[in-house]
């Protein structure tokens, strides 16, 4: 009995030690994503940029699209796959 408790306490730290890392590892990405983004806007400022801008704007913008596009389409689909399962059953 006193094994079972020492292995769960040791599985629960693991567990958590898991969470700390990963946790740790999120927030270290995000840092060097946020350096990136102050990069292209040092780069693109000033009045003679106008239009390089304005093209990496409407990029950023295409670029954004596209996953939330496919994310409704698959929802969508699995939504289509739920009904016709729900439609069989009765």
């Amino acid at each position: 009995m006193y094994t079972k408790n020492k292995i769960s306490n040791f599985q629960t730290l693991n567990s958590k030690l898991k969470k700390l890392v990963f946790g740790i590892c999120l927030f270290l990405v995000g840092i060097s994503a946020n350096a990136q983004c102050a990069m292209c806007r040092a780069a693109l400022a000033g009045d003679s940029n106008v239009k390089k801008a304005e093209a990496v704007n409407d990029g950023i913008v295409f670029l954004m699209i596209i996953p939330y596009l496919l994310v409704a389409i698959i929802g969508y689909l699995i939504y289509r796959m739920y009904q016709s399962k729900k439609k069989k059953a009765e």
